[in-house]
C-alpha cells in the first residue's frame, strides 16, 4: 500500500519518537522549516516536542500519541521524525497498526527511526521511507541530492532510479557556519551479478537487529536488505550484526551497504575481509560506500517497495 504522494500545499508534521525535539538548536529548526517550506509544505509540529526526561527522549506514551495523533489527523499528508536516537524500538507493542492502516501517510526518517519504519510497513503493508530527519533539511551544501531523491520518492508516481552523488562528506554540517570537506564519491562493488529484483528491507543495522525474533521483522527471504552503521557502532558490531542478519535470512536477493562514518573504524580492508567470510554474497549483487546512513547525502529507500539492483550500471531503480 502506498500512500498518497506530496504535494504543494500539503501538512507535514514533526514528531520526536525517538530522542527528544530538543536535541534541535532553535536556528536549526528554522533552517529546516524555511527548507520545507520553499519546497511548498507547511510545517507543523507534535504536542510533545517540548517534552524530555532524563534518558534524553520522552515518554512512550506521549510518542505514541504523537505518533496516533499524526496519522489520524487528515490535514496531515506527510510525517517526518525530528531526530534518531535509541530507543524507538520501545513503542512498537503500543500502537495501533490498524489506526495506521486506515490513514496511510508518507512516514518517513531514518537510523533509530529504522524500528518503526520496518515493524509499520511489516505489520500494515504501508510503504515506510528511511530517509531524511526534518532535522536532516537544515543541511546546506550536498542538499539538492538528498531532497531530490526524498521527493522522487514521497512526491512522485513512477519509477525512479538512485545512483551515486556526485561528492560526499562527514563533517559537521549542523553547525551555524560549518566547514564542508566533499569527496569525490563511488558506490564500490563486491559482487557482481545479473540485475535482480526483491522487496526492500533494512536501514541501520543494529537498530533492525532489534526487530529479530519479534513479530514486528517482515519476512526477509529474496529481500534487497539495506544496511549502514552509526557513529557508535564501530567494525565490530557491524560484523556480528550481519553474522546475525545472515542467519535470520537465508535467500537474500542483494545486500546493499550505506558508508561508514569514520568513528566506526572500518576500513576497506577490514570490510571486504568480513564480506568474504560469506560464500553466499559472492553471489548475489553487494555493493558498498552507497549514499545511506550516517554520511552525507543520502537517498531515501521506499521500506517494502519493489527494486531492481544493477551492478553493472551502479543504480538501483525503486517502483
Amino acid at each position: 500500500m502506498k500512500a498518497p504522494r506530496l504535494q504543494v500545499g500539503d501538512e507535514i508534521r514533526v514528531i520526536a519518537p525517538s530522542s527528544s525535539f530538543l536535541r534541535l538548536t532553535d536556528l536549526g529548526v528554522q533552517v529546516a522549516v524555511q527548507k520545507l517550506t520553499d519546497l511548498g509544505f507547511n510545517i507543523t509540529f507534535s504536542k510533545h516536542t517540548d517534552e524530555q526526561d532524563i534518558l534524553g527522549s520522552s515518554s512512550i506514551m506521549s510518542r505514541v500519541k504523537d505518533l496516533h495523533e499524526a496519522f489520524s489527523d487528515e490535514n496531515v499528508k506527510g510525517i517526518l521524525t525530528a531526530i534518531g536516537g535509541f530507543n524507538s524500538n520501545e513503542l512498537l507493542p503500543y500502537l495501533d497498526f490498524e489506526l495506521i492502516k486506515r490513514h496511510p501517510k508518507i512516514f518517513c526518517g531514518y537510523s533509530d527511526i529504522t524500528a518503526l519504519c520496518n515493524a509499520i510497513t511489516t505489520k500494515t503493508k504501508l510503504l515506510t521511507y528511511v530517509g531524511p530527519h526534518f532535522s536532516s533539511f537544515q543541511m546546506d551544501e550536498l542538499q539538492p541530492y538528498q531532497t531530490e531523491a526524498f521527493l522522487q520518492a514521497t512526491a512522485t508516481q513512477t519509477a525512479f532510479d538512485v545512483s551515486a552523488s556526485k561528492s560526499w562528506s562527514q563533517d559537521e554540517w549542523y553547525l551555524p557556519e560549518p566547514t564542508r570537506h566533499l569527496f569525490a564519491n563511488e558506490w564500490k562493488i563486491y559482487s557482481h551479478a545479473k540485475p535482480v529484483t526483491g522487496t526492500c528491507y533494512g536501514g541501520n543495522l543494529g537498530t533492525f537487529q532489534l526487530l529479530f525474533g519479534t513479530r514486528f521483522l517482515p519476512d526477509l527471504e529474496q529481500a534487497i536488505l539495506f544496511v549502514e552503521n552509526a557513529e557508535e557502532d564501530d567494525y565490530h558490531d557491524f560484523a556480528r550484526g550481519l553474522a546475525a542478519l545472515l542467519q535470520v535470512v537465508h535467500h537474500p536477493k542483494a545486500l546493499l551497504i550505506g558508508r561508514f562514518p569514520k568513528e566506526t573504524e572500518m576500513t576497506e580492508e577490514r570490510l571486504l575481509a568480513i564480506l568474504s567470510k560469506y560464500p553466499l554474497l559472492r553471489e548475489i549483487p553487494v555493493i558498498y560506500d552507497m549514499n545511506f546512513g550516517h554520511t552525507q547525502p543520502i537517498f531515501t529507500i521506499p521500506i517494502g517497495d519493489k527494486a531492481t539492483v544493477d551492478t553493472a550500471q551502479k543504480k538501483i531503480t525503486f517502483f
